[in-house]
């Protein structure tokens, strides 16, 4: 319990110090002689520092340089430049040992005091069966991402938004399992954050798509300056805190009432229903997507589908063992699967200098 107090007093501290980090200002020289009229030069920004030169890298410049160009007839409207990015195993670590939201409900079903005495039986068999996985090495169940979702659900349910969002910073504050000089909550491959911002800069709206609770996303996201609202997951239903049984169509919310989540599951947020979300909330077909695994796939090809605009898709292969946990034979078998697909390849050993930044360093996985 003690531990569990200082994770939630760090969590306020961690978000701080990422968000100085990333978002800290900006300072500019000034003249020594106010009243001296100077010429300041133009300067080139530099994007990609953290990049090692490579084919994925220049297919994304050139592709951008492409079609932000008014004179090419490749251009894109900056209103239709939309880009998607899954999360976990794209810009978020999901090597220690495996996703944040399956780690966060092995530790509220199995670990947490104020709920694991009350967990529902097939939810503690969830949480077990992450265990068992982690730690043993013992296959998940078929169909477990679906398992989970439900799980999740539960787990959950109760819990106001800002409880949970708070909830959730607690935990990644956490150091994160198999490094040292990393929390959860700070586990970006910085390499990618520099896309975001070469993106940014050059007139493209980003979302995150991602098979995680798109809450946990909000959450998680939130310290690199992403809006919730560009924030696609898994969902629940909701309800307001005083609305109990009735349906949302024949109760009026007061204006002291809180959106509380329900154990009920409204989608995973996986393959084929990556793109039903996208048509939904976003309306236009993306031109850019990024991705790590097959629940992407159907994204990419959503995207490749585009029938107005030049489009570009990237994959993500974790295939470093030195810097992060690779499956190296794993890796090597999606790498070829990606390629023949037509998706551009970042490897992760190869392409990035480095993964975490300075003064993150893998470790053994430790399990108390």
């Amino acid at each position: 319990m003690k531990k569990w107090n200082l994770w939630m007093k760090t969590a306020i501290l961690g978000q701080l110090v990422i968000a100085i980090v990333f978002c800290g200002p900006v300072l500019t020289s000034c003249s020594k002689d106010d009243n001296q009229t100077t010429t300041r030069q133009p300067t080139t920004k530099e994007y990609f520092t953290l990049w090692n030169p490579c084919p994925a890298l220049t297919v994304l410049q050139d592709y951008v340089k492409d079609v932000t160009n008014p004179s090419s007839a490749n251009f894109i409207k900056v209103e239709d430049r939309i880009a998607t990015f899954d999360m976990d195993g794209t810009f978020v670590g999901e090597l220690y040992p495996t996703y944040f939201e399956y780690n966060m409900l092995e530790y509220r079903v199995l670990d947490d005091p104020t709920y694991k005495d009350i967990a529902p039986a097939d939810v503690k068999e969830t949480a077990q069966d992450i265990r068992d996985f982690v730690r043993n090495g013992k296959k998940l169940p078929d169909h477990f991402d679906m398992k989970h979702a439900y799980a999740a659900a539960k787990a959950y349910s109760g819990m106001t938004i800002a409880q949970f969002d708070a909830y959730v910073k607690a935990y990644a504050a956490q150091p994160a399992n198999g490094f040292t000089g990393m929390t959860y909550g700070q586990s970006f491959y910085k390499p990618m954050l520099q896309v975001f911002e070469y993106l940014k800069d050059n007139g493209f709206t980003f979302y995150v798509v991602s098979g995680s609770d798109r809450f946990i996303c909000r959450s998680l996201v939130e310290s690199i300056g992403i809006e919730p609202n560009r924030v696609i997951g898994m969902d629940v239903k909701l309800i307001s805190s005083k609305q109990g049984d009735a349906e949302g169509v024949d109760y009026t919310m007061g204006k002291d009432e809180e959106l509380v989540r329900t154990d009920q599951l409204i989608i995973k947020n996986l393959k084929t229903n990556k793109v039903l979300q996208i048509s939904q909330e976003i309306g236009k077909v993306p031109v850019l997507s990024f991705g790590n695994s097959s629940g992407d796939c159907s994204m990419h090809n959503y995207c490749m589908g585009n029938q107005k605009y030049r489009t570009a898709t990237f994959m993500l292969v974790a295939d470093d063992d030195v810097r992060d946990h690779a499956d190296l034979a794993e890796g090597a078998r999606r790498e070829a699967k990606w390629r023949e697909a037509g998706y551009n390849v970042i490897s992760m050993k190869n392409d990035f200098k480095t993964i975490y930044g300075d003064g993150v360093t893998k470790t053994a996985f430790s399990f108390e």
